[in-house]
Parts: structure tokens; C-alpha cells; sequence
């Protein structure tokens, strides 16, 4: 039976910004893990949809930051395994922390065990620009 697990992104002051509902099949997963379905979620979202906003954990390059999210200057879909490399790297360089029923995720192969009661925040301490 898959878990389900809400994501929030929060500002460091606690405001949410944002939620998305993944699904796991198993009930323990890493913390890379959990980086590279919430990356591909919201990458198949935007590829699928073509909004005119991109929404995700990092920002593609060639796109501008706006009130809403990111702008690609050029229409075009986005790569989820280069979002997936620049979240993975802003993650170990300090620029996005994520919280784990608040508690802060130390590494990438840190596992996370999923509970009904889970909690997990994606908190960006700095502007992330990538691919």
C-alpha cells in the first residue's frame, strides 16, 4: 500500500509557501529519495501542463524569478535529472534544509521513516539558480 506525504515549503519564519502530495511505495526512504520525487513530481507537472510558471525547488537556467515561481525566457521543457543534481547540490551546500518532523536532515542517505504523521518542510535559504 503506498504512504502518502504532504511536502511544505516554508520561509524560515515558518510561512508556507506552497504543498505537494507525493506517494511512496515503501514506508522508509532517503533523503535523496525524497529530493528526487519531489523534483520529478513538480518537473512532470510543468512538462505536462506548460503553465506559465515553473514552481519548483530549484530554478532552470535561462529563467527569471517572479512573484510566482520561475519564467522560462524560452518555452521549453524542463530536465528533471539536471533539477534533481542542482536540488541534491544546493542540499549539501546549505542553501535548501529540509525538516523531518523538525528536525533538520543531516545527509542525503539519511533515511526517513513515512507515518501517517510525517512531516516534512523544504525550507530555501538563498535564491537557487540551475539547469
Amino acid at each position: 500500500m503506498p504512504t502518502t506525504l504532504t511536502i511544505r515549503d516554508e520561509t524560515a519564519a515558518g510561512e508556507l509557501l506552497g504543498q505537494t502530495v507525493l506517494e511512496f511505495l515503501t514506508e522508509r526512504i532517503t533523503v535523496r529519495e525524497l529530493i528526487r520525487s519531489r523534483v520529478y513530481q513538480e518537473v512532470q507537472d510543468y512538462n505536462t501542463r506548460k503553465p506559465d510558471h515553473f514552481t519548483g525547488l530549484v530554478q532552470p537556467s535561462d529563467a527569471e524569478r517572479t512573484l510566482n515561481g520561475f519564467t522560462l525566457r524560452k518555452p521549453r521543457e524542463v530536465d528533471w535529472r539536471e533539477q534533481f543534481r542542482l536540488a541534491t547540490e544546493a542540499f549539501e551546500q546549505n542553501r535548501v534544509m529540509i525538516l523531518i518532523n523538525d528536525r533538520q536532515a543531516e545527509g542525503l542517505d539519511e533515511t526517513i521513516d513515512l507515518t501517517p504523521q510525517t512531516q516534512v518542510s523544504f525550507l530555501k535559504l538563498v535564491p537557487l539558480v540551475g539547469g
